[in-house]
């Protein structure tokens, strides 16, 4: 269960880099129900996504030198220069920081072993998202990647994370959760590209679940906005109702109905 527990490896925060914040804007209001307010002017054109007055996510208009759109999931650390150099030690790369983000947190965007990139977050001012697992929030990230047992060494010896196998007709699905603590604290999951033709065509990356009341009228307001379907809504069973979708501008993420209906979780304010 994804949760914003003040627990080191759990993800707090996530945010989408754009060619067109006001067009990501409208398509992700318009699915979600998200209202985006620009951060201050020293924020540098990040901004916040909110629901009902509560930060789902970040988003910021980046160019093509960036890299292509997409969402970047960040994980929390207690000490964001000790977990770059913890990754680095595990093969992975800093792409940039560690740095301030003025009273609000420390961060770094690093890579694991695959060149998959992902972010950290030390909490200032902001603790994390205010909310999760409520419709139109964060409730679930799953790691696409070519080697499972690779990913997971890597993501333990930089985040603490550990692996559980929840087994499931025909095979078994490698949940992620943060080190010491029981199954029940499961977030996310790693996939192998082998497992998943659609996924490995796109290339190993992490994925971000969005819960949501309905995935079939998701799909089609994603579609109708402009937006892509690159899986349609399939049952899971133990699981939920379940659609990949990417964004008009390529970001990928996904929906899902929950099959039990998730608490949701407020998180810390300051955001």
């Amino acid at each position: 269960m994804l949760t914003i527990r003040d627990v080191t490896g759990s993800p707090n925060w996530l945010d989408v880099g754009t060619p067109d914040i006001d067009g990501a804007a409208s398509f992700y209001g318009g699915l979600f129900g998200w209202e985006y307010r620009p951060g201050p002017p020293e924020a540098g054109g990040y901004g916040f996504f909110q629901l009902a007055g509560r930060t789902v996510a970040g988003g910021m208009q980046t160019s093509a030198e960036q890299g292509p759109p997409s969402w970047t999931v960040y994980f929390l650390t207690s000490d964001a220069d000790a977990t770059a150099r913890a990754a680095e030690g595990a093969h992975g790369k800093v792409l940039a920081g560690p740095l301030d983000v003025l009273d609000r947190g420390r961060m770094a965007i690093l890579a694991d072993k695959a060149d998959v990139p992902f972010g950290i977050w030390q909490p200032g001012r902001t603790k994390g998202l205010d909310l999760v697992q409520e419709p139109g929030s964060l409730c679930w990230i799953e790691l696409y990647t070519a080697d499972l047992p690779m990913a997971a060494y890597f993501y333990r010896a930089a985040l603490g994370l550990e692996t559980y196998g929840v087994d499931f007709p025909g095979g078994t699905y490698t949940t992620l959760l943060p080190g010491g603590l029981s199954e029940d604290a499961m977030f996310g999951g790693i996939v192998p590209l082998s497992e998943d033709p659609l996924e490995a065509e796109a290339g190993a990356y992490w994925l971000p679940y969005f819960e949501v009341e309905d995935t079939d009228a998701a799909v089609a307001t994603a579609r109708e906005l402009g937006g892509t379907v690159r899986s349609p809504a399939t049952d899971l069973p133990g699981v939920g109702r379940v659609a990949r979708l990417a964004d008009p501008y390529g970001a990928r993420f996904a929906v899902i109905r929950s099959a039990t209906p998730q608490p949701g979780a407020d998180g810390p304010e300051g955001t």
